[in-house]
């Protein structure tokens, strides 16, 4: 048995001779449309045995089959210009007017693709390397899952792409406490190289799924949107080795969607999402969003947007940073609004390294439900493992580390991890909601601005009221 991680290993060597490849996200970008056109072909010819009416949405001359797939075939310069000149033209401008999802989801992918590779005898051995796997083998489909994994992780080193993986360990807890099940529709407004989506499915398989028309109800209410071409390109992978034959995915920006325009029947039953933080975005999208909520800082507009794409009754298990439960202005405004129109039952507080190395600032995972305001709220404090200082690429969190949070879950009470916090006390402090662990040690703590600056308003008063006695005692005396 071939070992599919040593192939993916000897791919990225056999790249790096190439000189038109420069840095791992161009390597990665490379990889991903060479296995997205593998892996839709393998799957092209599992559904042409299935079903004889099923009809490739890609042309003959473009599948894989008829171009990569013969180890002794076209090499070199024929290759390279095969690939420049007819490949990528003809895959950007499929013809879509028939509403084919499969030949549009093709058609966005190479819109906002290039081709790096200039040599092609070196494209030529990269297209062997590929060929020895078989994405309709389960064994190999399934190893190469965790490969895949593996390729997702190695963006976070990436420049910036960091930003569209989450860890496994994270999205299934997440997925498991929120527990979507079959015609629920789910969404990820901000979906990344779908980590949130394959959990749900995955999920929801485990479960619930038992035959052809389960699977076409699955396929149906899956829904993710990402707007930058190499997450959505490798979301739409993701999905496809996940058996869904037509990804729900659009490649669009959520946030450029006039708020007021979600209405009944775009509102959905369950939402899962890390959404990006910590960015500016897209200039004038926050024009879309009503007056008293209007900012630029990423995090804060897809809360709304969330709020107002939950049902009620809806529920929704979401990452946010510490930078989003706090402030004054229209991040208070958000705050109450969610508040008001949410039950944020539970906060999970996360150490500052679960996202490193690409971000340090610390998190939060926040689950809610839609249509009842909130009365109180549970915090939770996730405590690094014994003996671990921070989390890093090569110790990431493990989903064993939520044994305990998840045995807390159902009978709640205050411990050293725990802790209650009313709505009343909330809302007297501007509605902040970056409450520390009151069961810490006080050397230990760290204070949030609202703390300290209620710290020192106190002490101010406490100076006051002593100046007073003693200006007393004085005269008295």
């Amino acid at each position: 048995m071939k070992n599919i991680g040593s192939i993916i290993k000897t791919l990225q060597n056999i790249m790096r001779k190439d000189p038109g490849v420069s840095g791992d996200a161009q390597r990665i970008e490379e990889l991903g449309w060479l296995i997205f056109l593998k892996i839709l072909d393998d799957k092209d010819q599992e559904l042409e045995l299935i079903n004889e009416n099923f009809k490739s949405s890609i042309p003959e001359k473009f599948q894989w089959r008829n171009w990569a797939a013969d180890d002794e075939g076209m090499t070199g310069d024929a290759l390279r210009d095969f690939i420049d000149k007819e490949l990528f033209p003809a895959l950007k401008n499929l013809d879509i007017s028939n509403g084919n999802k499969r030949a549009l989801i093709v058609r966005e992918i190479f819109e906002g693709t290039n081709n790096y590779m200039k040599n092609g005898t070196v494209i030529r051995q990269v297209l062997n390397e590929l060929n020895q796997i078989d994405f309709n083998n389960s064994e190999d489909r399934h190893i190469f899952g965790d490969i895949y994994e593996t390729i997702l992780r190695d963006l976070q080193s990436a420049g910036n792409y960091g930003e569209f993986y989450t860890p496994r360990a994270i999205t299934e807890f997440m997925t498991e406490i929120v527990n979507p099940r079959l015609g629920e529709r789910v969404l990820d407004p901000a979906c990344g190289t779908g980590g949130f989506l394959t959990s749900a499915i995955e999920n929801i398989r485990s479960q619930d799924v038992k035959g052809v028309e389960d699977l076409k109800t699955l396929e149906a209410t899956i829904h993710g949107i990402e707007f930058k071409p190499l997450p959505f390109m490798l979301c739409v992978t993701n999905l496809i080795l996940h058996d869904v034959e037509v990804p729900n995915v659009d490649y669009t920006d959520s946030l450029n969607r006039e708020y007021t325009s979600i209405r009944g029947k775009d509102c959905v039953d369950v939402i899962l999402a890390n959404p990006p933080f910590g960015a500016s975005v897209t200039d004038g999208v926050e024009t879309n969003f009503p007056q008293n909520f209007r900012t630029t800082e990423s995090a804060d507009l897809f809360l709304m947007l969330m709020i107002r794409y939950l049902k009620d009754g809806g529920r929704a298990a979401i990452v946010l940073p510490d930078g989003s439960l706090t402030g004054d202005g229209v991040k208070q405004r958000i705050r109450q609004h969610f508040l008001e129109n949410c039950n944020l039952h539970t906060i999970v507080r996360l150490p500052n390294s679960v996202f490193q190395p690409y971000a340090s600032v610390a998190t939060n995972l926040l689950f809610f439900t839609k249509g009842q305001p909130t009365k109180e709220i549970w915090y939770w404090e996730h405590k690094l493992p014994e003996g671990v200082k921070a989390y890093s690429k090569t110790k990431p969190i493990q989903k064993s580390e939520f044994g305990s949070l998840k045995a807390w879950w159902e009978k709640r009470e205050e411990i050293e991890q725990a802790w209650k916090v009313p709505i009343g006390e909330i809302e007297n402090n501007r509605w902040d909601l970056d409450i520390k662990n009151p069961h810490t040690p006080k050397a230990e703590r760290t204070y949030t601005s609202m703390e300290l600056l209620g710290m020192l308003q106190d002490s101010f008063r406490k100076s006051d009221e002593l100046l007073e006695k003693l200006k007393k005692e004085l005269g008295n005396g």
